[in-house]
């Protein structure tokens, strides 16, 4: 597995957010902040002029050239490569009305988003998800020539020496095969990974880890934990330890599966009822707490005080990512 950068994770979770909030006004004519309010999101949400649609076909423009140069390489090396169709890994794809967890009437319906949630009736059926073209002629070589195969497609797998602890290993694209040459060329090198950009990635990491044990925050979420404890949740430090919780149940339900996929299995669905009654105690405390306005009010100040130190640094990324959109 390659171990992506947190910083990238983090970028990804601004862009989402960025993209499923809007500006509202409170009572009074008061702005209430959005994400789109942050001021590191000017800096890793950098897609130049690009729509989200543009983004989205030159996502799409992009990855046809590196199935085809996959193909090309493959077949340099003497195997057969079909191009994959990779809009089929694409997803549900959310406008960013559809997604409103800070809704009551949202809530009362999908809780956090776990178990049900909108456009889920949409996904493929089980089996359906993804057809590889290339599937029967990997089927068809001895396991020497597979093996062969996947190596000159990926790479070699990493070593034991070169994983961390977490089983993670340093991405290079260089021993990646031919789908590493074919990103590298399409895509250049990837800013978040670059040596250029390293100290800041570094920062960034130390800020965002450190940023929910800040005192402020820490306050806020004892009050969150307190009201929590009296609505007969109790256990929870943070806000997000509850949304966990809900991920933790559905994780062990899927490492407890033993058989085939159960549609609406009965288990599952009650990981959703006790999900929605978790996720309403939730909503309740964080309007009693004004959690969500708090804690955007201490992030960004926080943040404002990392651009002012990093300003520069902060650019140089924003160029760079720029120059790969």
């Amino acid at each position: 597995m390659t171990r992506t950068p947190a910083i990238a994770a983090t970028a990804l979770a601004i862009s989402v957010a960025v993209g499923l909030s809007g500006c509202s006004l409170l009572p009074g004519g008061a702005t209430e902040l959005t994400y789109e309010d942050s001021p590191l999101a000017a800096y890793l949400n950098s897609q130049g002029d690009m729509t989200e649609d543009e983004m989205q076909a030159h996502w799409a423009e992009q990855q046809t050239k590196v199935e085809e140069l996959v193909a090309a390489c493959m077949a340099a090396e003497g195997f057969e490569y079909v191009p994959v169709d990779q809009s089929q890994n694409g997803g549900i794809v959310f406008s960013g009305d559809e997604w409103n967890p800070d809704s009551r009437e949202w809530v009362e319906q999908y809780g956090y988003g776990a178990v049900n949630f909108p456009g889920r009736d949409d996904r493929p059926e089980p089996g359906q998800e993804w057809f590889d073209p290339n599937q029967d002629y990997v089927q068809s070589l001895s396991e020497s020539e597979m093996t062969a195969y996947y190596e000159t497609l990926y790479g070699p797998s990493p070593t034991e020496e070169q994983l961390d602890e977490d089983g993670g290993y340093q991405y290079d694209w260089s021993t990646a095969g031919c789908y590493g040459s074919a990103q590298h060329e399409v895509q250049g090198n990837d800013p978040y990974s670059s040596d250029e950009h390293k100290p800041l990635m570094d920062a960034l990491n130390e800020f965002y880890t450190n940023l929910q044990n800040h005192a402020s925050l820490t306050e806020l979420n004892r009050a969150w934990a307190s009201c929590m404890t009296a609505a007969g949740y109790s256990g929870f430090t943070t806000q997000y330890d509850a949304q966990n919780s809900v991920y933790d149940d559905i994780n062990a339900y899927y490492e407890s599966m033993t058989g085939e996929w159960v549609e609406n299995d009965p288990k599952l669905l009650a990981i959703g009822e006790r999900e929605i009654e978790l996720a309403l105690a939730d909503l309740d405390c964080r309007e009693e707490t004004d959690y969500r306005q708090a804690s955007l009010r201490i992030q960004f100040d926080l943040e404002r005080a990392f651009v002012d130190e990093h300003k520069a640094e902060l650019e140089a990324l924003k160029a760079s990512l720029q120059r790969t959109t």
